[in-house]
């Protein structure tokens, strides 16, 4: 399996630091959330039906024609590559690593290149794979660049596949209004925005006929029902969804200036994340974990991602470590 952000336990077991004591900044999941409602038994006690409110509620929040729930996108990720077979998949990097993973092992011909390199790369390719905003560099593709190389894969029966994770923050930059498109697949992540990453819940927004291709291929119950119920409420809610958009944006611009003021200035990031390349990437993450601070380490390039601080008190110990740092190399 590949290494990912957010494994805490092993963290607290490699470095000998209690698991309450730990500053958590590796997973770009929004630090604070909503209020979580009720959960009303039936959701516990039945199977879960869809034809509850979900899909329609998420329709109007994306604005998309049409949605299917998953239990994460993740789950997404790793179907779609079964739905077809023997195509050239192009996968602009460095991204989450998934997506190269899912295709090449359904055996598909993989090739990872950046995103200079699509223009000259993509009359070749079957199904083009994007990030945006990236994971973890935080580069937003237009989306007038992004519908051109939709219409140069959808010319040919191919695929763009676009993934969303972190877009809650900038829904403007989003290509969910255009997913009716033939050939154009938008991947969303419910837990990071909203703070409910346990909850393990994202969308496909998609043709309708793609949708049920991938809707059998998941098989039945495929979201649990508290998750369901908990979707269909904070999907609804406008005011908390403006107030954690603000808030979100605020804060990484904070942590922007914050790594910039202790010579760490972001390369990139985006509202949920600010990303630092750096060759000192290995010490600093050894110093931060040492003293309780779980950042994301990326050897290729060599970086390191940054999640948000979560009140106050976080935000001054992640200072006073970054200060520490910065004096031993005084």
């Amino acid at each position: 399996m590949l290494e990912h952000g957010g494994r805490l336990r092993a963290a607290a077991g490699e470095y000998g630091i209690a698991l309450s004591d730990w500053l958590d900044l590796s997973t770009g999941i929004a630090p604070y959330g909503f209020a979580v409602p009720i959960i009303p038994a039936d959701a516990w006690t039945r199977l879960p039906e869809t034809e509850d409110d979900l899909a329609g509620t998420a329709r109007d929040y994306y604005d998309a024609a049409a949605v299917l729930p998953v239990a994460g996108s993740q789950a997404a990720i790793q179907m779609l590559p079964r739905l077809r077979r023997n195509l050239q998949i192009g996968v602009v990097s460095p991204c989450y690593g998934e997506h190269a993973e899912a295709w090449r092992r359904e055996g598909h011909r993989l090739f990872e290149f950046s995103e200079g390199s699509v223009p000259r790369a993509i009359d070749q390719l079957d199904v083009l794979v994007v990030v945006n905003p990236n994971n973890p560099t935080g580069r937003l593709v237009p989306l007038a660049r992004l519908l051109e190389w939709h219409e140069r894969l959808a010319s040919r029966g191919g695929w763009l596949v676009v993934d969303e994770a972190f877009m809650d923050p900038t829904p403007e930059q989003s290509l969910a209004p255009h997913s009716h498109l033939p050939g154009l697949i938008v991947l969303r992540s419910f837990g990071k925005f909203f703070a409910m990453a346990g909850a393990r819940l994202g969308f496909v927004l998609a043709q309708s006929e793609l949708l049920d291709q991938l809707d059998a291929a998941l098989g039945p119950w495929a979201v649990a029902g508290p998750s369901r119920f908990i979707g269909s409420v904070l999907l609804a809610d406008r005011d908390a969804q403006h107030q954690q958009r603000e808030r979100l944006l605020a804060d990484s611009h904070r942590l922007s200036a914050l790594l910039t003021e202790h010579d760490l200035p972001p390369t990139g990031g985006c509202g949920l994340f600010q990303w630092v390349a750096t060759e000192q990437s290995d010490r600093l993450y050894e110093f931060m974990a040492r003293r309780g601070i779980l950042t994301r380490r990326y050897r290729y390039p060599q970086s390191l991602r940054f999640g948000l601080p979560a009140n106050e008190h976080d935000w001054q110990r992640l200072a006073d470590v970054l200060s520490a740092y910065r004096e031993t190399d005084a």
